[in-house]
């Protein structure tokens, strides 16, 4: 059967009907240890009760009024996230993408109406993934998501990962803000060391450019933290969150200053879904869980428990696995055959697991799995790396000798 589908996705033949905290289950009832949580969106795992009953109480009143009505639950989603972070101001969008297309405007308008309208490029980091729209391609600038889309957005400059000698030297009069994830998930899982999110902090400062940072995968408890930069003790001027915040139900947020915000008055920008009721009261509900006494705690404790073993696994393998990278339950093992064969192989032992670039695999678990849990998902990356082990010897023990 021929899928009327548009084909952008290598998708493998797997269908899930239900899913049940960090299980997904299939028509004809397999179950796969989810390891990916949709892409570190399901952060409270698969129908959590909390977040049904908020979803379906909110689906018997209204879904949707568009943002020209006060809407109570995002008024109220806002001040808890104001309450919770440096942020004074809060747009609610769709998707990361989408909110990191707002923090885009929101830099530029803010150096346009404090009289610099020349200001308007800002600074990414090679490896980058901030979105799929075309601004949000131009600011990650990896070539295999460009190709074919035409002129790339201007306004975006790419330098290397970590060098801070070319940072200084891409900024100019027309430089408006630099844009850092504190941890690049789809660029491989690398952190960005605190010291160097402080020194990005004090040359923002420096320079009179604003400081975006793109937690739509760190955020929401990811990390151990209710963001991941708080692990620098640094601030932002602009934040782009999605993905955890929603729960698995599509939303996410803009966060800023009033000082970065100042340029966003009413007509500058808008959404027709952004902050609907049903999304507000999932994100609501979401955040009851997050931000519940130890819950936090407990994530730290958890990925502790995990990178140890995970390690022990790399001592056991290291023909596979070569370096153990993240922080709190957003980690990566990188490795020396394709990642798509490991991928492949723990999905066979019914674990999903996501690729990343160079050569990464993401274990980015539901935020409420349990150490044992844990512990049967350790079980079976250990048969998944024992199958690529032993496949790529025999691989290896097949080929011809190389001539001298």
């Amino acid at each position: 059967m021929i899928s009327p589908l548009l084909p952008t996705y290598a998708r493998p033949d797997i269908e899930f009907e239900k899913g049940e905290g960090v299980w997904l289950i299939t028509r004809q009832g397999e179950r796969y240890l989810d390891l990916g949580a949709g892409i570190a969106v399901n952060a409270l795992g698969h129908a959590h009760p909390h977040l049904v009953e908020a979803l379906t109480e909110q689906a018997s009143k209204v879904w949707h009024t568009s943002n020209l009505y006060r809407i109570p639950g995002g008024e109220r989603l806002a001040q808890r996230l104001v309450d919770a972070t440096f942020a004074d101001t809060v747009f609610f969008t769709n998707s990361g993408a989408e909110a990191l297309e707002c923090a885009i405007k929101m830099a530029r308008k803010y150096h346009a109406v404090s009289g610099h309208p020349e200001r308007f490029r800002i600074i990414t980091f090679e490896g980058a993934f901030h979105g799929r729209t075309l601004a949000t391609i131009a600011a990650g600038g990896q070539a295999k998501y460009l190709e074919g889309f035409g002129p790339k957005v201007e306004g975006f400059d790419q330098v290397p990962f970590g060098d801070f000698e070319a940072l200084e030297a891409a900024i100019t009069d027309e430089t408006a803000a630099i844009l850092i994830e504190p941890i690049q998930g789809e660029g491989g899982v690398r952190s960005v060391p605190p010291a160097d999110l402080r020194r990005l902090r004090q040359i923002c400062d420096d320079k009179g450019l604003l400081l975006i940072l793109d937690e739509v995968q760190t955020g929401v408890g990811r990390t151990g933290k209710l963001f991941a930069h708080e692990w620098s003790g640094v601030t932002p001027d602009i934040m782009a969150v999605a993905k955890g915040i929603g729960g698995g139900f599509p939303m996410g947020a803009c966060l800023a200053t009033a000082e970065a915000g100042k340029g966003m008055t009413a007509g500058t920008h808008g959404t027709t879904f952004g902050g609907n009721p049903l999304a507000m009261a999932v994100g609501n509900a979401v955040l009851d869980v997050i931000l519940e006494e130890g819950f936090l705690e407990d994530v730290q404790r958890k990925s502790l428990l995990f990178k140890q073993r995970l390690a022990e696994l790399k001592d056991r393998y290291p023909d596979v696995i070569t370096e153990i990278r993240g922080e709190g339950l957003l980690l990566g093992l990188k490795l020396t055959p394709p990642n798509g064969d490991f991928v492949n192989a723990a999905r066979a032992e019914k674990a999903l697991v996501i690729p990343a670039g160079a050569n990464v695999v993401r274990l980015i678990p539901p935020l409420t799995i349990t150490e044992a849990e844990i512990s049967e998902a350790l079980a079976r990356i250990d048969a998944a790396a024992k199958a690529v082990s032993e496949a790529h010897a025999k691989a290896d023990a097949g080929q011809p000798e190389l001539a001298p």
